[in-house]
């Protein structure tokens, strides 16, 4: 089975359920899975607008911080199949860290992510690593850079200084790579499109993004 790369030939795939009223009866789902999702990372950086952008196709520039734990749902239709993402964004603080186990537990998938303008934040992700390994092992990761709308401004040689560096980290992780922008619609959809690949144990067809500067996509290397 391949996984579908545009909403041309699965219109589904980047919709609601809501979205199927109207459809013909034959291609009611069959059945059904809730497939949790878990997002990690420093405070700042983009978690809840990752999660929003995905589940309601918003954007709002105005920050709002997470105070302990969101939730969302987003259900779409593949193949006569309901998948519903159930995404948990934990917020970053050191206070909600006993918060971690809500968001790790019985995640099949999880999104360790970083600002692609703030170095720092992805050296932080050892340690989020470390803490959400302890807690599940056989979650998928990925390694998710937000922000990317910022990361164009920046020199080419801190460009290429933070790919690199998370490549090495996505190779550790075994993760795809991943960089993205909500502000911009830029690779949001994909990140899931990869989850559903991997869980499923689909061919992922998207093409590849690996020159430095680019929206970097990377995956045949996990």
């Amino acid at each position: 089975m391949t996984l579908p790369e545009s909403t041309a030939t699965t219109p589904a795939i980047l919709s609601s359920s809501s979205t199927n009223q109207g459809a013909p009866l034959d291609s009611s789902p069959t059945s059904s899975v809730v497939l949790k999702m878990g997002i990690i990372g420093d405070a700042q950086i983009g978690k809840t607008s990752l999660m929003i952008k995905y589940a309601e196709g918003a954007y709002d520039t105005e920050y709002i911080q997470t105070l302990g734990v969101n939730f969302m749902e987003k259900t779409i239709v593949i193949r006569q199949t309901e998948i519903t993402f159930s995404i948990w964004d934990l917020g970053g603080q050191k206070e909600f860290a006993s918060m971690l186990p809500l968001v790790c537990n019985d995640a099949v998938a999880i999104l360790f992510t970083f600002d692609l303008s703030r170095k720092a934040t992805l050296n932080n992700l050892k340690e989020w690593y470390r803490q959400a390994r302890g807690l599940n092992m056989s979650a998928i990761p990925l390694l998710v850079g937000t922000k990317y709308d910022e990361f164009v401004h920046l020199d080419y040689q801190d460009q290429e200084e933070i790919t690199v560096q998370a490549r090495k980290y996505s190779r550790a992780m075994k993760a795809p790579l991943v960089f993205c922008s909500t502000a911009e619609s830029i690779n949001v959809q994909k990140i899931y499109k990869l989850v559903l690949a991997k869980v499923f144990d689909l061919n992922c067809t998207l093409p590849q993004i690996t020159e430095i500067g680019g929206p970097i996509l990377e995956y045949h290397h996990c």
